[in-house]
Parts: structure tokens; C-alpha cells; sequence
């Protein structure tokens, strides 16, 4: 029976929940995401400007030397550079490291780590257009 008391406590817990999910729970690249088209989910949204774990692959590097990667959902043997936002595919993820990356072979498994930003960036660098991005991130 659900009473005023337990609506209140369950309400005031609900960001709590998210909170945790954030730091706990694995993320995938895909529950970022609606199941359908390319609009940002309402896990993405609770989660922006938060810290996140999100497992994948390490596609190829647009360059030698850099800070950044791109996060794939399979392996990807060549990098899923994107030109436009309309274009951006919804299995992939830019990663921002906190220092020089070292490059992961392209079919190994790993979890980054980092703060969530959503919104339209373009990388003066690269010039690799994101939607969905992972900054001051680490990964193991």
C-alpha cells in the first residue's frame, strides 16, 4: 500500500538512486541513448555533468600523441570519424583522458571513466565532432 510517507521517501530517494547508478553500475554506450534514433536518453540526461563508467572498445586514434579516443560499442578496426551532427552515431562515445593515451588494441575490452557532457563540441585539435562525451576521463 503505498501511503503519503513512502511516496515521499521514494521521491526524495529517486536522485539518490541515479547518483549511485552513476558511480556503481556499468554504463553502455547504447543506454545513453533511445532504443530508437539518435535522441539522448533519460539516463543521459540525469547524468550529465556527473561521473561515469562506461565499458567498450578502443576504435584507432584520429592522431599520435593525443588525449583523446573514441569509445566503440563492438570493436571497430578503423575510427567512426563523423563530419556533422546529424551524423553522429548513437554506439560510440568520445573520451577526453586526463593525460596522453596510450593506445588499447582495437578488439580489447575496457571501462573509462569520467564526467558526462551532452550537447554539440567540436574539438579545436581534431575537429571531431561529438554529441556525447566523456571529459577528464581515465580508463583501465
Amino acid at each position: 500500500m503505498l501511503t503519503r510517507r513512502s511516496f515521499l521517501i521514494s521521491a526524495a530517494a529517486t536522485p539518490l538512486a541515479t547518483a549511485a547508478r552513476a558511480e556503481d553500475e556499468m554504463i553502455k554506450v547504447r543506454d545513453l541513448y533511445e532504443r530508437r534514433g539518435n535522441d539522448l536518453s533519460e539516463l543521459a540526461t540525469g547524468l550529465e555533468g556527473k561521473r561515469i563508467r562506461v565499458e567498450g572498445y578502443m576504435a584507432p586514434p584520429l592522431k599520435a600523441e593525443s588525449n583523446f579516443f573514441v569509445l566503440t560499442r563492438r570493436p571497430m578496426a578503423v575510427c567512426p570519424f563523423c563530419e556533422t551532427e546529424a551524423e553522429w552515431p548513437n554506439d560510440i562515445l568520445a573520451v577526453y583522458a586526463k593525460r596522453v593515451v596510450e593506445v588499447t588494441p582495437f578488439n580489447v575490452r575496457i571501462v573509462t571513466s569520467g564526467v558526462l557532457e551532452l550537447g554539440a563540441y567540436k574539438d579545436p585539435d581534431t575537429g571531431f565532432l561529438s554529441m556525447v562525451r566523456l571529459a577528464d576521463a581515465s580508463f583501465a
